[in-house]
C-alpha cells in the first residue's frame, strides 16, 4: 500500500538504572506516548515539573487512527505549543452533511459565530499530531522520554507507585510520586491493578479505508444512510492532509474482519462509491468494533487514568482523543498544585468528578449516535428511516437525525469547584463553562483572548477606558498576584492602557463584552484550564480570594 508519511524512528537509550543497579525515582511518570500521554507530559513539564514518559514503541501510531480534532482540543494544543502546526497541516472544516440514499436531509455548522481563532474541527492523521507533540516534548529539558520501555508490573501504595520496566537491555525498577496512565483502551496497567471498566460493546463492525486520491469534493463531513453504492448500511467520508480521504463502511456484525481488510474486498467497495474512473491508492485499512465504556473513577490514590485508559467511545462524534486531551487539561493544573503543596490531594478527586461527568456526556451522545446509525431491530430501523425521510422537509425531524453528535467541551456547571453566581448575567459563560474566544489587541502581544488565558488563575476586569482605571482599583487588581496561589489580573477595555503591572486587552470587536455580558466593573475568574470559576458585577478582593480557595479545595 502507498504511504504518504515517513514514520520517524525514535532513539532508544539504555536507562541509567540498568547500569547503576539501583532503583530510580521520578516525581511524575506518564505511561503512553499517544496524543493524550504526550499532552499530559508536556503540560506538566511546561509548568516546571520534571516528568518521565515511558512508551513501549519507538515510532508514532501506524495508520491515521484519530482524525478529527475539535476546536476545544486545538485551543488546548495552542497552549502546549502545537496548535498552529496542526491547523496549518490539517484540513479545517465547519460544515457536515447527512444524506439518506441519494438526498441530502440535514446539515450543520460547527462554528456559526464569527471571530473565533480556531475552526470547529480539523482533520489530520494522528501520526502527525504525535510527531508534533514528540518534537515539542524534546524542547523541554525537564521532560525525559524513554522509548522501547514497556511497563510489566505496577505496585501502588499510599506514598508512591513502583514500576517494573522491560527494555531491550533488560528490566529495571523505578518509583514515582504520581503515575499518569495513558496506555490506551486495552490499558495493561488498568488490568495489572485489577480495576474495572464497564459499559457496552456494540454488535457491529466498520471498515476504515484511508484512500489517497485527488478529488474536488468540498472540505466537509459527508455521512450517508443506505446509499445506493452501499445499500442498507452507512458510509462516512472525510478529507485529511496529503490528499488522503478517510472512508468508513458499515459492515454488520457477521462480517469477517480479516477477509474484509483484504485489498481484493476493499477496492470494489471504494469503486462502487467513487466510480471506476477515479484513480486511488490504499494507504491503510482496518476493521473495528466500537465500545462505550468507562472506569467508575479515574483517580486511584497515586495512580491517575486519562484518555482511552479511563473511557472509550465509538468514533462517531470525534470524542476519543478530543476528550482525552481535555482530561489532561483538567488534571495537570490540579496535580501541579497538589505537588507544590498548595492544594490538598482531594483536589484530584475533582478531576474524576468533572471528567467522569464529561465521559458520561460523551458516552450518552456516542451511544445515541450508534443506536441511530446501527438500529438493532426492524422497528428501530423503520423509525430511523422515517425520521430521515421527514428530515429533508421538516425541521423537527432534523433534530432527531444523529450521524454522530460532534465533540464539544463539557460545561461543569454543577462542579464543586464553582462559586455560585450572586449577580445576574446573560449568556452561557456560567461558572464551570469553557471560556469563549474573542479577538483582542494586547499590551503583551496576544491577538486572541484564549491566547492570554491559561495555566494559572486569572481575573478579567472590564472597564471602558483602561487609562481611566482608578488607582485604588489598580492596586487591588495588582495585589491579587500577592498570594500563595497568585491571580493575574487582565484589564479588558475598549480603549486606553492600564497602569504599569497590569495587562490590557483591547476588546477590538466587542466580542468579549457581548459573549461575557460585561458591564463596567464586571469580573470573571478563569481557572488554569480556561473554565469559568466565578463572576461578579463588581470587584471584591475577598470574594476573589474565596473563589480561588474554593476552586482549589482550600476553602
Amino acid at each position: 500500500m502507498l504511504s504518504t508519511f515517513n514514520y520517524p524512528k525514535f532513539e532508544y537509550r539504555r536507562p541509567p538504572e540498568i547500569d547503576s543497579g539501583t532503583d530510580g525515582h521520578y516525581p511524575v511518570i506518564v505511561v503512553g506516548a499517544g496524543p493524550v500521554g504526550l499532552s499530559a507530559a508536556i503540560d506538566l513539564a511546561m509548568q516546571g515539573q520534571s516528568v518521565l514518559l515511558l512508551d513501549n514503541d519507538d515510532t508514532v501510531s501506524i495508520g491515521s487512527r484519530g482524525v478529527c480534532y475539535a476546536k476545544r482540543a486545538l485551543e488546548v494544543l495552542d497552549r502546549l505549543g502545537c496548535g498552529e502546526e496542526m491547523v496549518q497541516k490539517g484540513v479545517s472544516w465547519n460544515v457536515g452533511r447527512t444524506f439518506f440514499r441519494e438526498e441530502e436531509v440535514f446539515s450543520f455548522n460547527l462554528c456559526p459565530e464569527p471571530d473565533h481563532h480556531r475552526p470547529g474541527m480539523i482533520n489530520l492523521q494522528q501520526y502527525y499530531l504525535e510527531d508534533y507533540l514528540v518534537k515539542r516534548a524534546k524542547q523541554l529539558p525537564n521532560l525525559e522520554m524513554r522509548f522501547k520501555n514497556t511497563v510489566i508490573a505496577v505496585t501502588p501504595d499510599r506514598e508512591k507507585a513502583t514500576l517494573r520496566v522491560e527494555t531491550p537491555d533488560g528490566a529495571y525498577t523505578v518509583t514515582t510520586d504520581w503515575l499518569v496512565v495513558a496506555d490506551g483502551a486495552r490499558s495493561p496497567i488498568r488490568t495489572m491493578m485489577g480495576l474495572d471498566i464497564e459499559g457496552k460493546i456494540f454488535m457491529d463492525r466498520f471498515l476504515i479505508a484511508d484512500v489517497v486520491m485527488k478529488a474536488e469534493y468540498p472540505t466537509e463531513r459527508w455521512f450517508w444512510f443506505d446509499p445506493p453504492f452501499h445499500p442498507n448500511q452507512s458510509v462516512l467520508l472525510h478529507r485529511q492532509a496529503d490528499n488522503v480521504w478517510r472512508i468508513d463502511f458499515q459492515l454488520g456484525w457477521q462480517a469477517d474482519p480479516e477477509e474484509e481488510k483484504k485489498p481484493e474486498n476493499v477496492i470494489p467497495r471504494i469503486k462502487a462509491m467513487l466510480g471506476d474512473d477515479r484513480e486511488f491508492d490504499l494507504e491503510w485499512v482496518s476493521v473495528y468494533t466500537f465500545q462505550c465504556r468507562r472506569m467508575n473513577r479515574f483517580n486511584h490514590g497515586r495512580v491517575l487514568f486519562v484518555g482511552d485508559a479511563a473511557h472509550q467511545v465509538s468514533p462517531f462524534g470525534a470524542r476519543g482523543a478530543n476528550s482525552g486531551i481535555q482530561d489532561t487539561d483538567n488534571l495537570m493544573w490540579k496535580l501541579k498544585l497538589v505537588m507544590d503543596g498548595k492544594a490538598p490531594a482531594s483536589l484530584l478527586d475533582t478531576y474524576s468528578e468533572e471528567r467522569v461527568f464529561a465521559a458520561d456526556e460523551n458516552l450518552m451522545n456516542s451511544t445515541r449516535s450508534t443506536d441511530f446509525i446501527t438500529p438493532k431491530s426492524a422497528v428501530s430501523k423503520t423509525f430511523r428511516n422515517a425520521v430521515l425521510g421527514l428530515a429533508e422537509h421538516y425541521p423537527f425531524a432534523r433534530a432527531l437525525v444523529n450521524s454522530g453528535r460532534l465533540s464539544v467541551p463539557s460545561f461543569f456547571s454543577e462542579s464543586s469547584l464553582n462559586t455560585a453566581d450572586a449577580d445576574t448575567f446573560a449568556g452561557v459563560m456560567v461558572p464551570g463553562a469553557p471560556m469563549d474566544d474573542a479577538p483582542v489587541e494586547s499590551s503583551d502581544g496576544h491577538k486572541w483572548l484564549l491566547g492570554a488565558l491559561g495555566n494559572r488563575f486569572q481575573l478579567l476586569y472590564y472597564v471602558p477606558d483602561a487609562s481611566a482605571l482608578d488607582a485604588a482599583t489598580a492596586r487591588a487588581l495588582a495585589g491579587l498576584a500577592d498570594a500563595p496561589i497568585p491571580v493575574e489580573s487582565l484589564v479588558v477595555a475598549e480603549r486606553g492602557t492600564a497602569p504599569a503591572g497590569l495587562v490590557t486587552l483591547i476588546d477590538s470587536k466587542g466580542r468579549i463584552r457581548e459573549r461575557y455580558d460585561l458591564t463596567p466593573g464586571a469580573c470573571y475568574l478563569a481557572r488554569p484550564d480556561q473554565h469559568v470559576a466565578a463572576r461578579w458585577r463588581g470587584l471584591d478582593v475577598a470574594s476573589v480570594r474565596a473563589a480561588v480557595a474554593r476552586a482549589t479545595c482550600n476553602a
